[in-house]
């Protein structure tokens, strides 16, 4: 398998936003324009309460709905929680683990993450397992060493088989929700060390097939330019997936970047 091999792939993490209708209808709105489209597979995290709802309106179309986290017990006394067994029950296939807004606003350790990604995939979900450095590591030239500890925790235990099951989102911290995303040549070099060092822990096959997607102020007019990286294999989207328009856009412009032809 080669780089230009790997499917891309299109999240769209619509946060703490929409109220019921408004799901709906971009729901419905997203499944009139994107439904079809064949070359990316598309993911939509909304919000715990929309669900079900969401992933009934996507019912046999070409997107599946995800949750934006979840408790790493089954099941048990955590007033306001959610379990992996829940959110299969509501139709959800994958589930975010470590959004640096988890890590840096509720305060998720490495510790806390690394629970959460086990408990997803003993409830048979799909990861999408984001890492990512702050401004201050950034300029502290940390960002490698931040990125392998964040990897190493949430991943210790694995075997090659599970991590079949998970995908590699990198997100600068600094460039999420801020309009400042990474450079092209920036989220290449992180992309490719992330790939380096999953090729040392997992081996270079098991490294080769996993997607690594970049997160952080993506947009329609600059998706393309991140996409031209070899090893950048889709985008995770926040505040442009909540207009229909825009993050059709995106995915329209991941499945071009994405085809064989255009990185040969």
């Amino acid at each position: 398998m080669t780089a230009r091999t790997r499917r891309p792939m299109v999240g769209g993490n619509w946060k703490m936003n929409t109220t019921f209708p408004e799901a709906v209808r971009l729901a419905d709105d997203l499944k009139r324009r994107i439904g079809r489209l064949r070359a990316v597979d598309i993911v939509v995290y909304p919000p715990f309460p929309f669900i079900e709802a969401v992933a009934r309106r996507f019912d046999g179309e070409r997107v599946t709905v995800g949750a934006q986290d979840l408790h790493a017990k089954a099941s048990g006394a955590f007033t306001g929680a959610v379990s992996g067994p829940q959110l299969r029950s509501v139709g959800c296939t994958s589930v975010l683990i470590g959004h640096s807004e988890r890590r840096h606003v509720f305060g998720d350790s490495d510790v806390t993450i690394a629970g959460k990604l086990a408990a997803a995939l003993q409830a048979d979900l799909d990861v999408v397992l984001c890492v990512g450095e702050t401004l201050a590591e950034r300029d502290g030239d940390r960002t490698f060493a931040v990125c392998e500890r964040q990897l190493a925790s949430a991943l210790h235990g694995l075997d090659a088989t599970a991590l079949q099951r998970v995908v590699v989102a990198y997100e600068p911290v600094w460039a999420i929700g801020t309009g400042r995303n990474a450079t092209p040549g920036q989220a290449q070099d992180v992309h490719r060390f992330i790939r380096e060092w999953l090729a040392g822990a997992f081996g270079a096959a098991t490294a080769t097939a996993t997607r690594i997607q970049y997160g952080g102020s993506v947009k329609a007019d600059n998706v393309a330019e991140l996409m031209a990286g070899p090893d950048v294999d889709g985008a995770l989207v926040g505040g442009a997936s909540l207009q229909a328009e825009s993050f059709a856009s995106i995915i329209q412009a991941v499945g071009q970047a994405g085809t064989p032809s255009s990185k040969s």
